[in-house]
């Protein structure tokens, strides 16, 4: 069975609009649409102005043709006339008191025998003022009041006589659609207060969502300039000592510093062009999940090139592979990339090492990294108050790499002499936290022998 191809459709997922809002109003939208820059004070005045000229003129015409009415029009009877519809002004700031004026007015117009006529308007408009504000009851109340005072009361006193069953049912009949309707205006105007009020909630939540990961991507930046420079920079700082310390007894050797120094300088502008590509957004890789662009693209088959630039530097690296390599995912193989270099810089900078193994092994269900070297490990000293978020703390920068892919990165002194970083980091790209094994991850745990206190001295 198929649906008319005029019927509104709807997005799935998307909350069903209320019934009244499915019926096409072109009339409605034009006038909302006039009406809407106006403020809300010239409208209550305009609307009011407009019920008393209409109520007036009307109630004016009735008592023109009712020549053998029991009171003539006279000036009171005008008054109590325009009385409710004028006191419509006023109706946002005393919905109750302009309810009771219309009704009031009109019940003492029709006890003092006046003419009849429409002189309903004002108390319609009132009534469903009433309701629309949540004053349910006293709206009942009033239309109870009001139907015995016009209906039963009202022949007492005047010279109508008391009507029959039938007529008395019928205006009950339309006071109960009045309530019916009052009962629809309100449920539209909560149902738009409360539209409102989620939508600004969403929209605040989405702005939270959105300076949190704004800050998030600052951090990843930063994160990744700090490896970067350091890492290199350390380099070019031991290459030019060195020169300069050969460059009268060893030529040759001081030249080969001087080059190492020109690699280094290269290869640190290189992969700092890459991290400010992400930034602007020019010829960047987006081929990352949902066309985001990937980060900078190093990672473990560069391992060999950094061991290299290590080793230029005085330190020698070994690196031992284990298990059946697999392709890794680019946020896994930038990050054992970082950790093993941001490892072997604190080792080049602050461990006095003459040599240091990095492990890479192929687990069953992660990447195991191992950075171990022989040195006497970073100098403690006392941390700043800012620690956690100061540029010197590559230990931390690390953790946060291997937690940030639901796996965890360890570090600390080994018994006798070396210093030791582990690092296991799953395969999946999952970023909660989690490896999916149900633990989550620890920021720093004891290795074999090592303290559980954070180490200091680290980039």
């Amino acid at each position: 069975m198929t649906c008319p191809s005029n019927l509104p459709t709807r997005r799935p997922g998307s909350r069903p609009e209320p019934p009244w809002s499915r019926v096409p109003r072109p009339g409605a939208h034009w006038l909302a649409h006039t009406l809407g820059p106006v403020p809300p004070v010239v409208r209550d005045i305009a609307l009011g102005v407009l019920v008393c000229v209409v109520q007036l003129g009307t109630m004016l015409f009735a008592a023109h043709r009712q020549p053998d009415a029991a009171v003539g029009m006279d000036v009171w009877g005008v008054l109590l006339i325009v009385a409710g519809p004028l006191a419509l002004i006023v109706r946002r700031r005393h919905r109750a008191g302009v309810l009771l004026v219309a009704v009031g007015t009109a019940l003492t117009y029709t006890m003092l025998d006046y003419p009849r006529g429409p002189i309903f308007f004002a108390m319609i408009i009132a009534l469903w003022g009433a309701f629309a504000a949540g004053l349910r009851l006293l709206a009942y109340v009033v239309l109870v009041l009001g139907y015995t005072g016009f209906v039963w009361i009202s022949p007492l006193v005047t010279s109508e006589s008391t009507p029959d069953l039938a007529p008395a049912f019928g205006i009950a009949a339309w006071l109960l659609v009045l309530a019916g309707i009052g009962e629809v205006v309100r449920l539209r105007r909560a149902f738009n207060l409360a539209e409102a009020q989620r939508a600004r909630v969403q929209s605040l939540g989405l702005a939270e969502a959105e300076r949190r990961r704004a800050g998030d991507e600052r951090l990843r930046i930063a994160r990744e300039l700090h490896d970067v420079l350091a890492h290199h920079i350390s380099l070019m700082n031991v290459q030019a000592s060195v020169g300069l310390e050969l460059m009268d007894s060893s030529p040759e050797q001081a030249r080969e510093a001087l080059t190492a120094v020109k690699y280094a300088s290269r290869e640190a502008l290189r992969e700092l062009r890459s991290v400010l590509d992400i930034l602007k957004g020019d010829s960047v890789d987006r081929s990352g999940p949902d066309g985001a662009p990937r980060a900078p693209t190093a990672g473990l088959d560069r391992l060999d090139d950094l061991v290299a630039r290590t080793s230029a530097g005085g330190l020698t690296v070994r690196v031992e592979r284990a298990g059946t390599a697999r392709p890794l995912s680019s946020a896994v193989d930038l990050a054992a990339y970082r950790i093993v270099q941001e490892a072997l810089t604190n080792t080049l900078r602050h461990a006095a090492a003459s040599e240091a193994v990095v492990g890479v092994t192929y687990g069953e269900t992660g990447l195991e990294l191992s950075i171990r070297d022989n040195g006497r490990g970073p100098e403690p000293r006392p941390a700043p108050a800012d620690a956690l978020t100061s540029g010197g703390n590559g230990l931390h920068g690390m953790r946060q790499r291997a937690a940030a892919l639901g796996g965890r990165c360890m570090a600390g002194p080994v018994p006798g002499r070396g210093f030791h970083v582990q690092a296991h980091l799953p395969y999946g790209d999952r970023a909660d936290g989690h490896d999916g094994s149900g633990h989550a991850p620890t920021e720093s745990a004891a290795i074999a022998g090592g303290p559980t206190r954070p180490i200091e001295g680290d980039t």
